[in-house]
């Protein structure tokens, strides 16, 4: 999943770099408009996180847009029925070549399927969790950044 090189650029000193496989979030708006979340552990930061659905492009030959949409079936049980891009950004350039792939989603009323096991599902309105993120509350930077990117959009189809 993750490579390292030590890199010489001119006028540079070697600087590690780590390779890491891509990735693509999701933040899922249900038809009453309430987002939702996944709350589970994360072992690099030791806590509970609540975050919006992710995970890496890590099958071969898949785009952002079918890694988003999987995830969000995985993580939730719930599908969407309709999709757009948001953005995206590189998770930490200092060091790593990692970018993640926002989109934002509109789901069906009702889950399809579980969530993966380790996964909690909550919601919460949209209006609150975008308050959260603009008064810095959110410590997940896909969250926050999908919630400010997706403020002020018109509403999915």
């Amino acid at each position: 999943m993750i490579r390292v090189d030590v890199e010489q650029w001119p006028n540079q000193p070697p600087h590690e770099v780590v390779h890491h496989v891509d990735a693509a979030a999701v933040l899922p708006i249900t038809p009453r408009g309430d987002v939702l979340l996944v709350k589970q552990f994360r072992p690099a930061v030791r806590q509970v996180l609540t975050e919006i659905p992710a995970g890496l492009m890590d099958i071969d030959g898949e785009d952002a847009l079918t890694c988003a949409s999987r995830e969000l079936f995985e993580e939730t049980g719930y599908r969407h029925e309709a999709i757009e891009f948001l953005g995206g950004y590189f998770a930490s350039a200092g060091f790593t070549d990692e970018y993640v792939h926002l989109f934002w989603a509109r789901t069906s009323l009702d889950p399809e399927g579980a969530p993966e096991a380790g996964i909690e599902v909550t919601t919460m309105p949209f209006d609150t969790m975008v308050g959260a993120a603009r008064a810095g509350r959110i410590r997940d930077v896909k969250t926050a950044l999908a919630l400010l990117l997706a403020h002020g959009r018109p509403s999915l189809a």
